[in-house]
């Protein structure tokens, strides 16, 4: 935490806006102009309303307001909003690469997982950034010395801190700050804290004790509890194990181009023909729901037909599914690859079929499904996992299983309209896709 974003980010930002140490910038250019730094804040600012605020809390104009940012606050800055507002800012984008590569070799630090591979990846990593670090601000000249802070050393023995104690997030958790902290609320007195710290360590062992003897950690548990138990209004199906629908909920008639993509959605679930599925459904009556809630922990996700979109609403979505490449070839067996997109959802809705000998369906059989509008990609940065759009392309209906979470947007102002789509799930999220499974679903 101190040493990447309370020292080095920071230090990086003062060598750009010129307020490091009373150092120019040498004979390099590294320094941003005051309006485009400017620029940049104000940027930074407004992305509080398209990232999603389980992604992070609400980041100030750090052009005017560094102070207000947490650790926390540059941590996600770093890996996620300056990728995108810093490109083609600087007037060599050699600074640029540079600190791009910084990112990813945070982001690999940051990894739950780490192979001897990638340590070395990260010490042979390091090594070369300090090198073209020193080039750029140091530039070989003594009275840049202060350019070369300890940190800057300090980042060339990560490879050997992660070889003698594992992933960063074990040692980087400042576990003592965390445990001070924690106690911290059980000084009730402050002519005897030491006494009140005692009692409450006393009883978390006890706690703990009659916990692991009576088997008791569910029930004694103080964290509320992660449960799948529906809200007043919600709506499950079995067949939907991670999601609930909630309110607003209309049964309303849609239009015949949205009806024929129902259709040929559940004729790729039962690999059937679309005459043996229009006789089951009407278009007269179809239900439709605001908002999908992924459980344990997931994200709330909006249909942009039912809820209307605010100046914070958060309503892009990605979604992986699996897509039929020989959906145009008549007569030719379907064959499913699994590819990302990413959209806006526009409508969620509940399709019932009756028991049906022609699907093989021995009961009412219930399934959700969504109309995405899909983003049009203009470029993608696949080793930041950026993703770049300017306009949207056509809407498809997909299983409502294949929407996965929120992502982030962030206006790309040297390109007009243009945005960056910044996604943190990354392997996590996508390692719920089963392929057999959904695969034997699909027909």
């Amino acid at each position: 935490m101190h040493l990447i974003w309370e020292n080095l980010i920071k230090n990086l930002i003062a060598l750009w806006t010129g307020e490091f140490k009373g150092l120019d910038q040498g004979w390099e250019q590294y320094e941003l102009a005051t309006a485009v730094w400017e620029g940049v804040g104000s940027a930074t600012m407004q992305t509080g309303s398209t990232v999603p605020y389980v992604f992070s809390p609400r980041l100030p104009d750090i052009a005017i307001n560094k102070s207000q940012c947490t650790a926390d606050a540059w941590s996600f800055w770093t890996q996620y909003i300056a990728p995108v507002l810093l490109c083609r800012k600087f007037k060599q984008p050699k600074y640029y690469t540079h600190f791009v590569e910084l990112v990813k070799l945070i982001r690999l630090c940051l990894r739950f997982e780490l192979n001897m591979d990638d340590i070395t990846t990260i010490r042979e990593g390091f090594i070369e950034w300090v090198t073209t670090y020193e080039r750029f601000y140091y530039q070989s000249h003594p009275s840049r010395l202060p350019a070369c802070p300890v940190t800057i050393h300090t980042l060339l023995h990560i490879a050997d801190s992660i070889e003698a104690s594992g992933p960063v997030w074990v040692s980087w958790a400042f576990p003592m700050e965390r445990y001070c902290g924690y106690l911290q609320p059980a000084i009730k007195s402050r002519c005897f804290p030491y006494a009140c710290i005692d009692q409450h360590v006393l009883n978390l062992a006890r706690l703990a004790h009659i916990k692991l003897v009576y088997n008791l950690k569910q029930e004694l548990s103080l964290k509320p509890p992660c449960t799948a138990d529906l809200r007043r209004g919600e709506f499950s199906n079995p067949l939907y194990p991670s999601s609930v629908l909630m309110p607003p909920r209309r049964v309303m008639p849609i239009e015949s181009g949205l009806f024929s993509m129902i259709v040929r959605a559940l004729v790729t679930v039962y690999n059937t023909t679309p005459s043996k599925i229009r006789p089951h459904l009407d278009t007269t009556k179809v239900e439709q729901w605001g908002k999908v809630r992924r459980l344990f922990g997931g994200d709330v996700m909006n249909a942009s037909s039912l809820v209307a979109i605010g100046g914070d609403r958060r309503d892009v979505s990605y979604y992986e599914a699996a897509i039929d490449t020989n959906a145009a070839k008549r007569n030719v067996a379907p064959r499913f690859v699994l590819k990302t997109f990413f959209g806006q959802p526009q409508n969620i809705f509940v399709v019932r079929l009756p028991p049906s000998q022609a699907l093989k369906l021995k009961e009412l059989t219930t399934h959700f499904l969504a109309a995405i509008r899909s983003c049009t990609m203009d470029e993608n940065n696949t080793d930041l996992d950026i993703h770049y759009y300017s306009r949207f392309g056509k809407i498809d209906v997909i299983d409502l299983a294949c929407v996965q979470c929120l992502v982030g947007r962030v206006p790309d102002d040297m390109v007009g309209h243009r945005w960056g789509i910044i996604d943190w799930s990354g392997p996590l999220a996508r390692a719920l896709y089963v392929e057999d499974l959904t695969l034997e679903r699909m027909g």
